[in-house]
């Protein structure tokens, strides 16, 4: 029963946008209903908070791989990019004697 329960939250519930509130207040629903005892609703919770943000930490940096590659595919000029353009013109500006107007 634990377990299949687990599985409800992990997948039913969206866990990877759970808050610790949220899986605080199922907890004390399930226990109120009787479903699980309190020390097991403790390491329910304590689970669900580390597969929470596993899920979070692997989300964030798919999100960012995508992005990225986004934008590489459209070729838009990056921060990056465009220090590294600004950093040339100086060093051009320099060699050629000429004061910029930075």
């Amino acid at each position: 029963m634990k377990d299949l329960l687990k599985n409800i939250a992990y997948t039913g519930i969206g866990a990877a946008f759970l808050t610790k509130e949220k899986i605080e207040a199922l907890k004390d629903e399930l226990v109120e209903q009787g479903k699980i005892k309190e020390d097991e609703g403790k390491e329910f919770v304590n689970e669900l908070v580390k597969k929470t943000v596993s899920i979070k930490d692997s989300l964030d940096l798919k999100i960012s791989q995508i992005v990225e590659e986004k934008i590489k595919q459209l070729d838009i000029v990056t921060n990056d990019d465009f220090a590294d353009l600004r950093r040339q013109v100086e060093e051009l500006q320099i060699a050629l004697n000429i004061n910029p107007e930075v």
